[in-house]
């Protein structure tokens, strides 16, 4: 609804314009270049060349404030819109570890093994890397309200596929399935976060997504804890929930989500003025670049991923996030046994234990406003006009800065107090840190990444989501076998030792990132 009252004000808007001219609602196709000179006289319209060097009318945005411009809507609007993208973000993050709270359940059932059940989680998790693939370059061909609510429409059937799985091959599949379209919240959140804030409000805009999106596959094990564990209801009420959450999801969605992605409402305000004039000149600049149908695009796109694998900082990311990942969902099938076996508390009060995590996650939030004042006061030290453009990208590693020492000692705490004789509440304090450590590091790649990359950044987004989703969907089928076999004291160990090693990536970019920026193709060069 919103979306149309959106979509319905641009054409009211363009047909003022057009009046404030005295250019009538129906003209004819060809008109005389004197009628150029008049449209020029409209906010926002420029003659310019075309890729074939013939005059085109540029449709651009009326002033630099042009309230049409999603970084001018008011700081509520901007508000809500976040919060739905964190809305939409929560409901398909939490439904890739849910089912890791009736894993015992849905085996039992289908008389499969635990760990062939866990393929239910681990295949989602594959689906939603290779489901990145697509919905970044879409979302940029017809913006990213239509991929948000066509995604959450179609997530919903597989997830009702899942409910209704007859036996474990068509269980996985439809899991697979909504994995592939459950990921395009987590790959155009990125984009649609730098739609809404500028370079120095997304110190503050960011990590108000990230804290939604890292908190659904920690508090899904929380919401099915009693669902596998309960007598009264069928573990499949664990798609059911997620059903239910996704059909609220979408009238929230659709009732109130706008379209942020500048280029596709310069896109609706060319069309308009060219449905209102007959003129086919309007046109953006993108759609005079040549690249306006869909083949240029789709080579443009999905060419660009693989470009930036050899980018130092996109490999380097792609690591350490891989690291943070295992070490996440490595935990849904861990807490049983670190917990579990350890203390003999029951399968619910298991799963009850993630809050630790998400308590981690929620401090993270006391570093945003040093962070955002450390930032402020560069741009102010170094004479930033206010558009953010002279930000020191380095300084979005701040947050990795604590996050990066406190993951593996958070990881060795809970691997090495996890014993009967020592209390159950010094695992669960380490979990606080383990939860802090993952959302700091996720925050510094992202918002590094973001800055570094400009325009590139979602090509290089979506390789790295690309690859740590694959990494973390092997991981929930080999953790079980690994708790087994090597226990849960070096499982942590290994963990915490890998995490060790990535530990260095973000005081090594915050020394050296700005050189290799230098020297990319890709890489946005202001900042040095």
């Amino acid at each position: 609804m919103a979306f149309i009252l959106q979509y319905r004000h641009l054409r009211r808007f363009v047909k003022q314009q057009l009046e404030a001219v005295n250019q009538p609602s129906e003209a004819s196709v060809g008109i005389a270049d004197k009628d150029a000179d008049r449209y020029t006289r409209i906010p926002g319209i420029s003659v310019q060349l075309d890729h074939h060097g013939e005059e085109y009318l540029q449709v651009d945005w009326a002033t630099p404030h042009d309230p049409f411009f999603p970084q001018q809507w008011s700081t509520t609007r901007r508000v809500f819109s976040t919060l739905s993208v964190c809305l939409i973000a929560f409901v398909t993050t939490m439904a890739s570890a849910i089912d890791s709270a009736v894993i015992k359940e849905a085996a039992a059932e289908f008389g499969v093994s635990e760990v062939t059940e866990s393929l239910a989680t681990g295949l989602y998790l594959v689906g939603f890397g290779v489901g990145a693939l697509i919905a970044s370059p879409l979302s940029e061909m017809i913006g990213r309200y239509p991929v948000y609510l066509g995604a959450l429409s179609i997530f919903g059937a597989w997830i009702l596929g899942a409910a209704l799985a007859p036996n474990i091959g068509a269980q996985l599949t439809f899991r697979f399935l909504a994995g592939l379209v459950g990921s395009a919240p987590l790959t155009v959140a990125g984009g649609s976060i730098s739609d809404v804030w500028n370079t120095l409000e997304k110190t503050f805009g960011f990590p108000i997504f990230a804290i939604p999106g890292f908190g659904g596959p920690i508090l899904g094990p929380v919401v099915g804890a009693y669902i596998g564990y309960s007598p009264h209801i069928d573990w499949r009420w664990t798609e059911w929930t997620m059903l239910i959450f996704d059909g609220l999801v979408i009238a929230i969605v659709f009732l109130a989500k706008r379209e942020t992605f500048a280029p596709q409402i310069l896109f609706y305000k060319a069309r308009f003025f060219r449905q209102e004039t007959g003129d086919p000149r309007f046109r953006t600049k993108d759609e005079a670049s040549g690249e306006e149908t869909l083949l240029p695009v789709l080579k443009k796109h999905f060419s660009r991923p693989w470009i930036l694998l050899m980018e130092p900082i996109v490999i380097c990311f792609t690591f350490y996030l891989s690291v943070v990942y295992i070490v996440l969902f490595t935990f849904l099938d861990g807490y049983p046994f670190i917990f579990g076996d350890t203390y003999g508390i029951n399968d619910g009060l298991v799963n009850i234990c993630f809050v630790g995590l998400f308590i981690g996650i929620v401090l993270a939030m006391f570093m945003v406003p040093v962070v955002y004042r450390i930032t402020e006061n560069q741009l102010k030290r170094d004479g930033d006009d206010g558009s953010g453009h002279k930000v020191k990208q380095e300084l979005r590693l701040l947050f990795a800065f604590c996050g990066a020492p406190i993951l593996p000692i958070g990881l060795f705490w809970m691997g090495w107090t996890a014993y009967p004789s020592i209390s159950i509440w010094s695992p669960l304090a380490a979990t606080i840190l383990i939860g802090f450590g993952i959302i700091s590091i996720f925050l510094s790649a992202y918002m590094y990444t973001i800055d570094s990359y400009g325009q590139y950044a979602a090509s290089a987004l979506t390789f790295i989501a690309l690859v740590r989703y694959l990494a973390a969907g092997g991981m929930t089928v080999v953790g079980i076998p690994m708790y087994h076999n090597l226990g849960v004291h070096w499982t942590l160990t290994v963990l915490g030792v890998i995490s060790s090693l990535a530990m260095p990536i973000p005081y090594v970019l915050y020394r050296w990132g700005y050189k290799l920026r230098k020297r990319s193709k890709w890489a946005v060069k202001r900042g040095l």
